[in-house]
């Protein structure tokens, strides 16, 4: 099956919260990878190095199929 993978930043601190960034979508791991060493010396990815995360979808799925839970939580 025919996969993709996303490449996001996550800051996470106590002013700002999680701030996550969706850096872009490749069609390996090693290129994603290889766009984290690219970016990583630019400004609010430098202070945050271990924002990174990676993930593997595949294409023609469906990846969230919960719905939506409520503003209190999933009663």
């Amino acid at each position: 099956m025919e996969a993709v993978f996303i490449l996001h930043h996550i800051r996470s601190d106590d002013e700002f919260g999680d701030d996550a960034k969706l850096i872009g979508v490749y069609p390996t791991a090693s290129s994603a990878e290889a766009a984290t060493k690219r970016l990583a010396r630019q400004p609010g990815f430098v202070e945050h190095p271990n924002g990174w995360q990676i993930d593997r979808y595949e294409l023609g799925q469906d990846h969230w199929t919960e719905g939506f839970g409520s503003a209190e939580g999933d009663e």
